[in-house]
C-alpha cells in the first residue's frame, strides 16, 4: 500500500513537474522582441546637455528657475553642465551602440535653435549641434526619434505668457516648422510635445517646475488647452508642408500610471481617474468625437458652478479646433513607470485639476518603493494600462517612449533590473495576449541626469554619470550589461510568473 501512494505521490510530482516546464516553455513565445520592434534609450535635452549659456543659446524657463536658487530644486542644483553631452554625444551615441540599441529619443532645445524664440533667427550653431548628433547616431545605425519640447521654452516666450498665452500655439507651430526643415530629411518620427499633462501641472498648477507658477484650477487647464491645439498645429504642419516629400510620421505624447480601482465598488472612481489624466489629453485626438472626456466636462462645469465661478474653469474647444484636433497623430508614444489605485475622495487645492475629480489615489504597502516618492514598483500595471490604451482609443500603434527605475546611484542596479525585466514581461504579454500594437521601447533613461526638481539626487540612468568629476565620467551599471544581453539575443530570460 505505501508503494502503491509513493508511486502515486511520484507521478502527482512528475506531472507537477512537466506541468510548470511546459508553462515556461508556452511562454518562451511571449519573451521574444517580434522582428522589427525598435529598442532604444530615452533622454531630454534640458536633463543632459549642459551648455547652457554656449554660443548664442538663450535663456530657457529652466536656466532662470534653476538659478534664481530659491530652494525649489534639490540643493539649488542646475542643468548648467549636466551630463555634459552637447560635448560629449560621441561617447554617448558609441555607449548605446556597444549596448545594442537601436534606436534613440532625445529632445532638442528651443532656445539653442531659437535664441530669440521666434523663427525670425534660427542659430546656426545649435542646428549644426544637432546636425551632427543626428549624423552620429545614422552613422551607428541607430533610429533617431525626436520630440520638439521637452519643458526648456525660452524665457522670452515666457515673459509673453508662456503656454497660458494662445499665441504660444502659433510660436511653437513656427518651432516646429524649423525644426521638420533642418531634421525631417533624416528623421522619420516626431514627438511635438512631451507629457502635456505633467508639465502644465508641475509648472502651471504645483508650481514645483519651471516656470513655478501655482494657478491651480486654470492654469493647469489653459495650458493643456493650448498644449493641445500646438501639437495638432504641429501635426498639421507636417502634414501639409513636409509629409509629402519626408514620407515621416508624428505622434501625440501621453503620459499616464495604470489607475486599478482599490475594491470593486470603486470601479466608476477608476473610471473617472482614467478620464481626468490620460483621456484629458488623448481624448481630444483618439476619440470618434474629439474633444474632452464629455464626464470631465461635466464634472468640472459643475464643480464650477459650485465654487461660484461665471462658467466652467475648463476651457472649450471651438467645433473647428475639434475637427482640427481629432486624428491629429500617427502613433501613440506612451510615458509609464506606475500605478495608483483609485478610490473617491477630496484631494488638491480648492480650485484644481486634483481636486474636481474627486478621487484619491492610494498605493499598496506591498509594492516595491524606488528613489522617488511617487514611483513603486508594479509590473502587472503596465500590462493593465496598455490594455486599457488600446481597448478605448482603437489599438494604435504604440511606442513606449519613457519607462524606469530610480535609485540612489548604485552600480550594482539589480533593482533596475527586475523592474525591467518584469515591466517588459508584462509589455510583451500585452502584445502577445491581448493584441496591443506595440513597435518598441524606450527605456529611461541612457545615462543619470538632472531630474528636475529633484536634481541629481535620484538616478534613472543605465550608464552612471560622475556629477562631480569635471568631465562627467560614464560608467556602465549592471543594468547595462544586462541590456546588451537582451538586445543581443532580442529576448528575455524565462521566469515563471503565477496566473489567475
Amino acid at each position: 500500500m505505501l508503494d502503491t501512494l509513493s508511486s502515486r505521490w511520484g507521478i502527482l510530482l512528475f506531472l507537477v513537474i512537466i506541468a510548470n516546464g511546459e508553462f515556461v516553455a508556452e511562454n518562451e513565445k511571449y519573451l521574444r522582441f517580434p522582428p522589427n520592434f525598435l529598442l532604444g534609450a530615452a533622454t531630454a535635452a534640458y536633463q543632459i546637455e549642459g551648455a547652457w549659456n554656449v554660443s548664442d543659446k538663450a535663456e530657457s524657463v529652466w536656466d532662470r528657475f534653476c538659478h534664481s536658487r530659491n530652494g525649489l530644486v534639490y540643493n539649488n542644483e542646475t542643468g548648467d553642465v549636466a551630463a555634459n553631452s552637447y560635448y560629449m554625444y560621441k561617447e554617448d551615441v558609441a555607449v548605446l551602440k556597444k549596448l545594442g540599441f537601436t534606436s534613440y529619443r532625445f529632445s532638442v532645445s528651443w532656445s539653442r535653435i531659437l535664441p530669440t524664440g521666434h523663427a525670425d533667427r534660427v542659430s546656426v550653431d545649435g542646428v549644426k549641434y544637432y546636425h551632427n548628433l543626428i549624423d552620429e547616431l545614422l552613422a551607428n545605425d541607430i533610429e533617431p526619434l525626436l520630440t520638439i519640447y521637452h519643458w526648456d521654452h525660452p524665457q522670452v516666450i515666457e515673459d509673453a505668457g508662456g503656454w497660458l498665452n494662445p499665441e504660444m500655439v502659433d510660436w511653437f507651430g513656427n518651432f516646429t516648422r524649423v525644426v521638420y526643415r533642418e531634421f525631417g530629411g533624416k528623421v522619420k518620427r516626431f514627438i511635438p510635445i512631451n507629457e502635456p499633462g505633467s508639465f502644465c501641472k508641475n509648472g502651471y498648477s504645483y508650481g514645483k517646475h519651471a516656470p513655478g507658477k501655482r494657478l491651480h484650477g486654470f492654469g493647469e487647464y489653459a495650458c493643456v488647452h493650448n498644449a493641445l491645439k500646438a501639437h495638432a498645429r504641429a501635426y498639421r504642419i507636417y502634414e501639409a508642408e513636409f509629409k509629402a516629400t519626408q514620407k515621416g510620421e508624428v505622434g501625440l505624447m501621453v503620459e499616464s500610471h495604470a489607475y486599478m480601482p482599490k475594491t470593486p465598488d470603486d470601479a466608476t472612481a477608476t473610471e473617472i481617474a482614467f478620464e481626468f489624466n490620460p483621456g484629458w489629453t488623448m481624448h481630444p485626438v483618439y476619440s470618434a468625437t474629439g474633444d474632452y472626456p464629455k464626464r470631465m466636462k461635466d464634472m468640472v462645469a459643475a464643480k464650477s458652478r459650485e465654487q461660484g465661478y461665471a462658467k466652467s474653469r475648463l476651457p472649450e474647444f471651438e467645433p473647428e479646433w475639434i475637427e482640427y484636433i481629432r486624428g491629429a497623430s500617427d502613433f501613440l508614444s506612451v510615458n509609464h513607470y506606475t500605478s495608483k489605485l483609485v478610490k473617491s475622495g477630496q484631494r488638491g487645492e480648492i480650485p484644481s485639476h486634483d481636486n474636481d475629480q474627486g478621487t484619491l489615489l492610494v498605493v499598496d504597502d506591498s509594492w516595491k518603493s524606488s528613489a522617488s516618492k511617487w514611483l513603486r514598483v508594479v509590473p502587472n500595471g503596465f500590462r493593465y494600462i496598455l490594455r486599457q490604451l488600446s481597448s478605448k482609443y482603437g489599438n494604435p500603434p504604440m511606442y513606449i517612449t519613457e519607462n524606469g527605475f530610480s535609485d540612489f546611484g548604485s552600480l550594482d542596479d539589480v533593482d533596475r533590473i527586475d523592474y525591467y525585466r518584469d515591466y517588459l514581461q508584462e509589455m510583451l504579454l500585452a502584445m502577445y495576449i491581448d493584441g496591443v500594437n506595440v513597435r518598441g521601447y524606450y527605456l529611461w533613461s541612457l545615462l543619470d541626469n538632472f531630474e528636475w526638481e529633484r536634481g541629481y539626487s535620484e538616478h534613472f540612468g543605465i550608464v552612471s554619470v560622475d556629477f562631480n568629476h569635471p568631465n562627467r565620467t560614464r560608467t556602465l551599471k549592471k543594468s547595462s550589461v544586462w541590456w546588451q544581453k537582451v538586445t543581443k539575443n532580442r529576448k528575455l530570460t524565462p521566469k515563471v510568473i503565477n496566473r489567475d
